[in-house]
Protein backbone atom coordinates (compact mmCIF):
# COMPACT_ATOMS: atom_id res chain seq x y z
CA UNK A 1 0.00 0.00 0.00
CA UNK A 2 1.69 3.51 -0.98
CA UNK A 3 1.34 6.49 1.64
CA UNK A 4 -2.00 8.25 1.15
CA UNK A 5 -2.59 10.76 -1.61
CA UNK A 6 -5.08 13.50 -0.84
CA UNK A 7 -7.49 14.76 -3.58
CA UNK A 8 -9.83 17.17 -3.80
CA UNK A 9 -13.70 16.92 -5.50
CA UNK A 10 -16.05 19.93 -5.69
CA UNK A 11 -19.62 19.10 -5.26
CA UNK A 12 -22.82 21.01 -4.99
CA UNK A 13 -22.39 23.02 -2.06
CA UNK A 14 -19.13 21.69 -0.39
CA UNK A 15 -15.43 20.92 -1.65
CA UNK A 16 -14.21 17.30 -0.64
CA UNK A 17 -11.44 16.02 0.77
CA UNK A 18 -9.95 12.23 0.40
CA UNK A 19 -7.44 10.04 0.57
CA UNK A 20 -6.47 6.91 -1.02
CA UNK A 21 -3.94 4.44 -0.37
CA UNK A 22 -3.28 2.56 -3.76
CA UNK A 23 -2.89 -1.75 -3.26
CA UNK A 24 -0.21 -1.71 -6.54
CA UNK A 25 -1.71 -5.47 -7.91
CA UNK A 26 -4.40 -5.86 -6.04
CA UNK A 27 -7.72 -7.05 -8.20
CA UNK A 28 -10.05 -5.99 -5.18
CA UNK A 29 -12.79 -3.66 -5.51
CA UNK A 30 -11.85 -0.42 -3.75
CA UNK A 31 -12.37 -0.27 0.31
CA UNK A 32 -14.03 3.13 0.91
CA UNK A 33 -14.51 3.62 4.89
CA UNK A 34 -16.05 6.64 6.11
CA UNK A 35 -18.40 7.81 9.10
CA UNK A 36 -19.93 11.07 9.83
CA UNK A 37 -19.40 13.49 11.44
CA UNK A 38 -16.08 11.67 12.26
CA UNK A 39 -13.75 12.60 9.72
CA UNK A 40 -10.93 10.72 8.20
CA UNK A 41 -8.47 10.34 10.86
CA UNK A 42 -10.89 7.67 13.15
CA UNK A 43 -10.26 5.34 10.19
CA UNK A 44 -6.12 5.56 9.73
CA UNK A 45 -5.77 2.27 12.01
CA UNK A 46 -8.14 0.18 9.93
CA UNK A 47 -7.00 1.52 6.36
CA UNK A 48 -3.53 0.36 7.72
CA UNK A 49 -4.75 -3.28 7.95
CA UNK A 50 -6.07 -3.74 4.56
CA UNK A 51 -2.67 -3.52 2.74
CA UNK A 52 -3.58 -5.65 -0.17
CA UNK A 53 -6.44 -3.51 -1.09
CA UNK A 54 -6.81 0.27 -1.94
CA UNK A 55 -8.51 1.86 0.87
CA UNK A 56 -10.09 5.09 0.24
CA UNK A 57 -11.07 7.53 3.50
CA UNK A 58 -12.71 11.12 3.20
CA UNK A 59 -13.69 13.87 5.45
CA UNK A 60 -17.53 14.39 4.86
CA UNK A 61 -19.15 17.91 4.15
CA UNK A 62 -18.54 20.60 6.75
CA UNK A 63 -16.06 18.13 9.04
CA UNK A 64 -12.33 18.13 8.88
CA UNK A 65 -11.18 19.10 5.70
CA UNK A 66 -13.92 19.34 3.97
CA UNK A 67 -15.63 22.94 3.75
CA UNK A 68 -18.94 23.73 3.11
CA UNK A 69 -19.81 26.78 0.57
CA UNK A 70 -23.94 26.03 1.80
CA UNK A 71 -25.38 26.22 4.77
CA UNK A 72 -28.29 25.17 6.54
CA UNK A 73 -28.03 20.97 8.10
CA UNK A 74 -26.59 18.71 6.53
CA UNK A 75 -29.08 15.21 5.06
CA UNK A 76 -27.90 11.69 4.29
CA UNK A 77 -29.74 12.34 0.78
CA UNK A 78 -26.76 15.38 0.24
CA UNK A 79 -23.87 13.21 2.00
CA UNK A 80 -25.55 10.13 -0.58
CA UNK A 81 -24.79 12.40 -3.55
CA UNK A 82 -21.64 13.14 -2.18
CA UNK A 83 -20.57 9.79 -2.35
CA UNK A 84 -22.10 9.17 -5.47
CA UNK A 85 -19.85 12.06 -6.46
CA UNK A 86 -17.02 10.87 -5.12
CA UNK A 87 -17.33 6.73 -6.68
CA UNK A 88 -17.57 8.14 -9.92
CA UNK A 89 -14.35 10.14 -9.50
CA UNK A 90 -12.66 7.20 -8.34
CA UNK A 91 -13.80 4.81 -11.76
CA UNK A 92 -17.45 4.41 -11.23
CA UNK A 93 -17.35 0.65 -8.97
CA UNK A 94 -18.70 -1.05 -8.27
CA UNK A 95 -17.18 -0.56 -4.35
CA UNK A 96 -16.90 -1.77 -1.11
CA UNK A 97 -18.30 0.12 1.55
CA UNK A 98 -17.71 -0.27 5.77
CA UNK A 99 -19.44 3.08 6.67
CA UNK A 100 -20.15 3.57 10.82
CA UNK A 101 -22.81 5.46 12.71
CA UNK A 102 -23.97 8.31 10.52
CA UNK A 103 -21.99 7.00 7.98
CA UNK A 104 -23.83 4.19 7.95
CA UNK A 105 -26.51 5.90 7.42
CA UNK A 106 -25.80 8.01 4.90
CA UNK A 107 -24.24 4.43 3.05
CA UNK A 108 -27.82 3.13 3.16
CA UNK A 109 -29.07 6.13 1.57
CA UNK A 110 -26.26 5.90 -1.15
CA UNK A 111 -27.50 2.01 -1.97
CA UNK A 112 -30.94 3.08 -2.41
CA UNK A 113 -30.10 5.61 -4.53
CA UNK A 114 -27.66 3.94 -6.38
CA UNK A 115 -26.66 0.53 -5.93
CA UNK A 116 -24.82 -0.11 -8.89
CA UNK A 117 -21.51 1.51 -7.45
CA UNK A 118 -21.90 -0.62 -3.96
CA UNK A 119 -21.05 -4.40 -4.12
CA UNK A 120 -21.10 -5.03 -0.34
CA UNK A 121 -21.74 -2.64 2.82
CA UNK A 122 -20.75 -3.38 5.70
CA UNK A 123 -22.94 -1.11 7.44
CA UNK A 124 -21.97 -0.48 11.51
CA UNK A 125 -24.23 0.56 13.94
CA UNK A 126 -26.66 3.55 12.21
CA UNK A 127 -28.32 5.13 14.59
CA UNK A 128 -31.62 4.68 12.66
CA UNK A 129 -33.87 6.26 15.49
CA UNK A 130 -37.04 5.85 13.62
CA UNK A 131 -37.24 1.86 13.04
CA UNK A 132 -36.40 1.58 17.24
CA UNK A 133 -39.21 0.14 19.07
CA UNK A 134 -39.27 2.94 20.87
CA UNK A 135 -38.88 5.28 17.89
CA UNK A 136 -41.21 8.02 19.53
CA UNK A 137 -39.21 8.31 23.32
CA UNK A 138 -36.08 7.59 21.07
CA UNK A 139 -36.82 11.27 18.81
CA UNK A 140 -37.93 13.30 21.00
CA UNK A 141 -34.72 12.58 23.35
CA UNK A 142 -32.64 13.89 20.35
CA UNK A 143 -34.78 16.64 19.41
CA UNK A 144 -34.26 17.64 22.93
CA UNK A 145 -30.66 17.84 22.54
CA UNK A 146 -31.24 19.80 19.39
CA UNK A 147 -33.03 22.15 22.02
CA UNK A 148 -30.69 22.26 24.36
CA UNK A 149 -27.87 23.19 21.79
CA UNK A 150 -30.27 25.72 20.39
CA UNK A 151 -30.72 27.13 23.95
CA UNK A 152 -27.49 26.49 26.00
CA UNK A 153 -24.54 25.61 23.46
CA UNK A 154 -22.31 22.86 22.99
CA UNK A 155 -21.44 21.36 26.63
CA UNK A 156 -24.71 21.40 27.57
CA UNK A 157 -26.12 19.60 24.63
CA UNK A 158 -23.29 17.52 23.84
CA UNK A 159 -23.48 15.94 27.62
CA UNK A 160 -27.19 15.44 26.83
CA UNK A 161 -25.77 13.51 23.35
CA UNK A 162 -23.57 11.35 25.78
CA UNK A 163 -26.11 10.33 27.87
CA UNK A 164 -28.48 9.12 25.01
CA UNK A 165 -25.61 7.09 23.44
CA UNK A 166 -24.84 5.36 27.07
CA UNK A 167 -28.63 4.81 27.41
CA UNK A 168 -29.24 0.88 27.87
CA UNK A 169 -32.64 -0.47 26.48
CA UNK A 170 -35.48 1.79 25.38
CA UNK A 171 -35.01 5.85 25.97
CA UNK A 172 -36.68 7.06 29.04
CA UNK A 173 -39.75 9.29 28.38
CA UNK A 174 -38.61 12.54 30.28
CA UNK A 175 -34.75 12.00 28.67
CA UNK A 176 -35.24 15.90 27.35
CA UNK A 177 -36.28 17.30 31.01
CA UNK A 178 -33.73 15.17 32.77
CA UNK A 179 -30.82 17.48 34.04
CA UNK A 180 -27.16 17.29 32.39
CA UNK A 181 -23.98 18.64 34.17
CA UNK A 182 -21.66 19.20 31.34
CA UNK A 183 -18.44 19.27 33.88
CA UNK A 184 -19.48 16.03 34.72
CA UNK A 185 -18.12 14.80 31.34
CA UNK A 186 -15.01 17.57 30.81
CA UNK A 187 -16.99 19.42 28.86
CA UNK A 188 -17.54 23.47 28.93
CA UNK A 189 -20.36 24.77 31.03
CA UNK A 190 -20.19 28.22 29.62
CA UNK A 191 -21.38 29.09 26.06
CA UNK A 192 -19.07 30.29 23.64
CA UNK A 193 -22.61 31.50 21.27
CA UNK A 194 -21.12 28.85 18.65
CA UNK A 195 -23.63 27.13 16.93
CA UNK A 196 -22.03 25.49 14.12
CA UNK A 197 -21.09 21.99 15.62
CA UNK A 198 -20.70 19.18 12.71
CA UNK A 199 -22.31 17.03 14.97
CA UNK A 200 -25.01 19.49 16.83
CA UNK A 201 -25.90 21.37 14.03
CA UNK A 202 -25.71 19.91 10.60
CA UNK A 203 -26.06 16.06 11.22
CA UNK A 204 -27.93 15.05 14.65
CA UNK A 205 -31.30 15.21 13.47
CA UNK A 206 -31.10 14.36 9.58
CA UNK A 207 -29.19 11.52 10.73
CA UNK A 208 -31.25 10.18 13.42
CA UNK A 209 -34.70 10.89 11.90
CA UNK A 210 -34.01 9.64 8.42
CA UNK A 211 -36.70 7.61 6.57
CA UNK A 212 -34.76 4.64 4.67
CA UNK A 213 -35.77 3.58 1.69
CA UNK A 214 -36.20 -0.43 2.46
CA UNK A 215 -38.07 -1.33 -0.85
CA UNK A 216 -35.34 0.20 -2.90
CA UNK A 217 -32.49 -1.73 -0.26
CA UNK A 218 -34.18 -5.21 -0.83
CA UNK A 219 -34.48 -5.05 -4.47
CA UNK A 220 -30.90 -3.60 -4.73
CA UNK A 221 -27.89 -6.41 -6.04
CA UNK A 222 -25.39 -4.45 -3.29
CA UNK A 223 -25.38 -7.46 -0.88
CA UNK A 224 -25.78 -5.21 2.55
CA UNK A 225 -24.46 -6.60 6.04
CA UNK A 226 -25.73 -4.81 8.95
CA UNK A 227 -22.60 -5.20 11.65
CA UNK A 228 -23.14 -4.30 15.76
CA UNK A 229 -20.68 -3.99 18.24
CA UNK A 230 -20.26 -7.20 21.22
CA UNK A 231 -20.04 -4.44 23.72
CA UNK A 232 -22.21 -2.19 22.80
CA UNK A 233 -25.70 -4.27 23.12
CA UNK A 234 -28.65 -2.46 24.11
CA UNK A 235 -27.48 1.07 23.04
CA UNK A 236 -29.00 3.15 21.16
CA UNK A 237 -27.09 2.36 17.54
CA UNK A 238 -26.55 -0.89 18.41
CA UNK A 239 -30.33 -1.10 18.66
CA UNK A 240 -30.73 1.01 15.89
CA UNK A 241 -28.63 -1.81 14.04
CA UNK A 242 -30.58 -4.83 15.07
CA UNK A 243 -33.29 -3.11 13.95
CA UNK A 244 -32.65 -2.21 10.60
CA UNK A 245 -31.48 -5.88 9.77
CA UNK A 246 -35.06 -6.81 10.83
CA UNK A 247 -36.71 -4.48 8.66
CA UNK A 248 -34.28 -5.55 5.64
CA UNK A 249 -35.48 -9.14 6.42
CA UNK A 250 -31.83 -10.11 7.06
CA UNK A 251 -29.33 -11.32 10.09
CA UNK A 252 -27.14 -9.04 11.83
CA UNK A 253 -22.98 -9.38 12.28
CA UNK A 254 -21.50 -8.96 15.24
CA UNK A 255 -18.52 -7.40 15.62
CA UNK A 256 -15.50 -7.04 18.54
CA UNK A 257 -15.45 -3.99 21.07
CA UNK A 258 -18.01 -1.65 20.68
CA UNK A 259 -19.41 1.67 18.63
CA UNK A 260 -15.38 3.14 17.73
CA UNK A 261 -14.57 -0.85 18.12
CA UNK A 262 -12.63 -0.42 14.81
CA UNK A 263 -9.90 2.79 16.30
CA UNK A 264 -6.77 2.61 18.30
CA UNK A 265 -7.50 5.51 20.41
CA UNK A 266 -8.35 8.06 17.62
CA UNK A 267 -10.63 10.25 19.06
CA UNK A 268 -10.66 8.80 22.75
CA UNK A 269 -12.39 5.60 21.52
CA UNK A 270 -10.04 2.73 22.35
CA UNK A 271 -11.23 -0.41 20.31
CA UNK A 272 -10.25 -3.81 18.77
CA UNK A 273 -8.95 -2.47 15.50
CA UNK A 274 -7.03 -6.07 15.07
CA UNK A 275 -10.14 -8.30 15.34
CA UNK A 276 -12.17 -5.76 13.48
CA UNK A 277 -9.97 -6.09 10.42
CA UNK A 278 -10.62 -9.55 10.82
CA UNK A 279 -14.43 -9.71 11.26
CA UNK A 280 -14.37 -7.32 8.27
CA UNK A 281 -12.25 -9.15 5.58
CA UNK A 282 -13.93 -12.38 6.73
CA UNK A 283 -17.39 -10.08 5.89
CA UNK A 284 -15.94 -8.48 2.57
CA UNK A 285 -14.43 -12.02 1.18
CA UNK A 286 -17.46 -14.35 1.95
Amino acid sequence: MTQPETRTLDVPGAVLRYDVRVAEGSSAPTLLMFGSPMDASGFTDLAERFEDRTVVTYDPRGTGRSQRTATGESTPDQHADDLHRLISDLGGGPVDIFASSGGAVNALALVAGHPEQVRTLVAHEPPAAQVLPDREQALAALDGIRRTYERDGFGPAMAKFISIVMVKGPVPADFADQPVQPAAFGLPTEDDGSRDDPLLAQNLITCTHYEHDFNALRAAPTRIVIAVGAESEDELAHRGGLAFAERLGSASVKFPSHHGGFMAGEHGMKGDPDGFAVALRLVLDA
